[in-house]
């Protein structure tokens, strides 16, 4: 008798699940997420000499493409975690930048 019971409740829940793609016309749907920025340090090469700024982090974000900035003071040690959509900025004890790559 137990197991008819939660096989009704079951069924009768089922009717009501919906998968989203029948959501009503005037609701809006999530937009996608966007598509992930690929880095190229190429266009910000130019940049090499110039004083670490944020300024200057945003013009080289701009000119690589990349979606993050990670910088890389004097010394520093880097994770081996690689992301394409980030720009890697080094700079010297003089607040030079030294480096800009990619990962």
């Amino acid at each position: 008798m137990k197991q008819a019971i939660i096989g009704l409740v079951a069924i009768s829940l089922a009717g009501c699940a919906t998968t989203g793609e029948e959501a009503a016309p005037d609701q809006a749907t999530a937009p996608s997420a966007p598509e992930a920025m690929a880095c190229n340090p190429a266009p910000a090469q130019y940049h090499v000499g110039h004083d670490a700024t944020q300024a200057m982090g945003a013009a080289i974000l701009k000119d690589s493409g990349a979606r993050t900035l990670r910088w890389g003071p004097p010394r520093s040690v880097w994770t081996m975690d690689f992301r394409q959509d980030r720009v890697n900025v080094e700079y010297d004890d003089q607040m030079k930048i030294t480096r800009i790559t990619c990962g």
